[in-house]
């Protein structure tokens, strides 16, 4: 039964400051560097974007507050497939599982690899971006599958870099005088521009760039004090992120002049030539690309314990569960690998990553719900940790979720209807094993 513990090889003892490493490393991707371009139309005023990120730290915050009590009473890796099993039963735990073993985690690593490709032709011109891609995520799968140490250092090492460089940039941005055309004192307009559909839609995107605060969740398992340490990975790294959002934001704002924003995606490459004249593009691009290898460390890393957990589980999936002598989970890391490759030479995976985001956010709105039922149907269960704020926290989540899947479902009907044809393929698939999970133990029985 899921919640058990693991049958099979030594699980890796993870620090708090690998986590912590891991959760900023899986938020901080090319999110940050585009999505201002299209707030900027609908919202002019630099203090209401400002607390446009802000407030989408804000709902993050939130949801780890929820995911936090949930890892310390079931510290078993997985994410979500553990805790809507535990919530739920078997059969949504599996659908969750289900999404996020196939697509859920090597559609952000195709698109990563991708991004980490066209970035770098800003640094090495000529280049093609297709092998820059497949290289770089079976290079960091090479790291993940020697295990021990390096894993941990490549992961803190990278994340730390990534950091300073983009620290190195807000500070550069700040220090050349500005070129920017927005205010971020606050005016009388800004309740209207708050309170406005361009606010609400531009938030969907901002919590697009927030996704990856529940990083550590996903190995939970492999932490020595999980009690201690995912509400500290999740809440200072949300809390990082958030600050690292509103500043560089700020700097965006503070240096490149609205128009020149615009309806753009380069946001970064622009932005970062007014700081650094025409090497700026050079210079931002090797940032991005520095950044998204700890991206990609981070979802090579916590994506594949959701296999593990399913081959823990289900007999059919068992050699997902095997870990070489060392505990690496060597069969789940190269099934998410192959799948993230299969998905970069197809270039389908953009298309697979708009209709998973419905059934990946449906997932997280179950998992708060889910806690909020175990409070009420179990009261009595050892809670180590519990969620700061409870039911306002939780509701605040769940609320803005609720919003995001109403307007997806709106904008983007065909790809949501996909991602709960999806869900509903782990379901049917959940069935099935199931049923021979219990023919396989009627024979067996005497």
């Amino acid at each position: 039964m899921a919640g058990n513990p693991p049958t099979t090889g030594t699980a890796l003892t993870v620090s708090t400051r690998a986590a912590t490493a891991i959760v900023v490393a899986d938020m901080v991707g090319v999110g940050v560097f585009t999505s201002l371009g299209f707030q900027v139309t609908d919202i002019p005023s630099g203090f209401a974007l400002l607390l446009l990120w802000f407030v989408g730290g804000v709902v993050a915050l939130c949801g780890a507050f929820s995911y936090a009590e949930l890892a310390a009473m079931f510290p078993r890796s997985s994410g979500e497939y553990n805790f809507l099993t535990r919530a739920y039963g078997p059969a949504f735990g599996f659908m969750a599982g289900w999404l996020s073993a196939t697509v859920g985690f090597s559609a952000p690593v195709a698109l990563a690899a991708m991004a980490f490709g066209q970035y770098a032709g800003a640094v090495l011109p000529g280049v093609p971006a297709l092998p820059l891609g497949l290289a770089v995520i079976w290079l960091v799968s090479a790291v993940r599958l020697r295990g021990g140490r390096h894993g941990s250092a490549f992961q803190i090492g990278f994340t730390l870099l990534k950091f300073a460089l983009i620290l190195a940039f807000i500070v550069a941005g700040f220090a050349g005088g500005g070129g920017g055309s927005v205010s971020f004192a606050p005016s009388a307009s800004d309740p209207a521009l708050i309170f406005s559909t361009g606010f609400a839609v531009s938030l969907v995107f901002v919590m697009y760039a927030y996704s990856g605060w529940n990083a550590a969740t996903y190995i939970v398992g492999d932490l020595s004090d999980p009690a201690r340490s995912v509400p500290r990975a999740l809440f200072i790294g949300t809390g990082f992120v958030l600050a690292l959002y509103v500043a560089l934001n700020a700097a965006f704002l503070y240096t490149t002049p609205v128009a020149e924003l615009a309806g753009q995606i380069e946001v970064g490459l622009i932005s970062g030539r007014h700081v650094f004249g025409e090497a700026g593009g050079r210079l931002v691009g090797l940032l991005i690309c520095v950044g998204l290898i700890p991206t990609i460390g981070a979802m090579m890393w916590i994506g594949p314990s959701v296999a593990v957990a399913m081959g823990e589980d289900v007999p059919l999936l068992h050699r997902f569960a095997r870990r070489s002598p060392t505990g690496v989970p060597v069969a789940a890391i190269l099934l998410q690998a192959v799948i993230a490759s299969l998905l970069l030479l197809t270039r389908s995976f953009a298309a697979v990553l708009e209709f998973i985001q419905f059934g990946l956010l449906v997932c997280a709105f179950l998992t708060v719900l889910g806690l909020m039922r175990l409070r009420i149907v179990q009261p009595d269960l050892p809670r180590p940790f519990r969620a700061w704020g409870y039911p306002v926290t939780p509701l605040i989540f769940l609320g803005t979720t609720l919003f995001m899947l109403v307007h997806l479902a709106a904008s983007r009907p065909l790809q949501s209807l996909a991602g709960c044809l999806l869900m509903l393929a782990g379901l049917g698939l959940h069935a099935v094993t199931a049923a021979q999970a219990r023919r396989a133990a009627g024979k067996a029985a005497p």
